[in-house]
């Protein structure tokens, strides 16, 4: 994966950026860390400019989250209900409710999730996603979208340009932050799980009394 994506960037420069952080936006498993940090160390030796990269990545990262706001979008109220009354919700134990609780709560507070979302691998994707089922407006999205995707662009690209022939150092590092990140979310949904199986459980026994 490593040698495609850098075999991009070398031949198309600008463009193999914006479209390879487009489609890393929309498939998490590309690693936006060895694009940036590259293409960092690219404007040591050719035309290519930290601005300029970080300029394009912003652009592929706007174009791949409005894909997955779109996505979002498509869940409306009627198909979001047809999922919450099929079987894999039943026997997670979710609710409705616990849908409904999550959007309202996505709805108050979706524009931090966003900004901040931006700059946490895995998440930075995902997080379009309830952005456009909450329906937040699109100028709102667009705009903390392409700021927090400035920001994380600007520090892996800076990196990457400092560090020159050693940027891989910073892959290091970054996949040690993935792997906290991994574990934490796998945390909170068994976390989760446990939580509605043992307030499924308790609900029955309840009823039997």
């Amino acid at each position: 994966m490593q040698e495609f994506i850098i075999q991009v960037m070398n031949q198309f420069g600008y463009l193999g950026v914006c479209f390879l952080i487009a489609v890393e936006n929309i498939f998490p498993p590309i690693p936006s860390e060895v694009i940036l940090t590259f293409g960092g160390f690219m404007t040591t030796y050719t035309r290519l400019t930290v601005p300029g990269v970080v300029i394009f990545s912003t652009l592929g990262s706007t174009i791949g989250a409005l894909v997955l706001y779109w996505v979002g979008t498509a869940l409306n109220p009627q198909r979001l209900e047809a999922l919450t009354k099929g079987k894999l919700f039943r026997v997670l134990g979710f609710e409705k409710e616990d849908v409904e609780k999550t959007i309202r709560w996505f709805d108050k507070h979706g524009k931090k999730a966003i900004l901040l979302g931006r700059c946490v691998p895995i998440i930075r994707s995902l997080v379009s996603v309830p952005a456009g089922m909450a329906g937040i407006n699109m100028p709102v999205f667009l705009t903390y979208t392409m700021i927090g995707s400035t920001v994380w662009n600007i520090i892996l690209v800076s990196l990457g340009a400092i560090l020159g022939a050693s940027w891989e150092v910073v892959l290091v590092y970054i996949g040690k932050y993935s792997a906290f990140i991994k574990a934490v979310l796998i945390a909170a949904v068994l976390f989760l799980a446990v939580r509605f199986m043992w307030k499924k459980v308790f609900c029955r026994g309840t009823d039997v009394e």
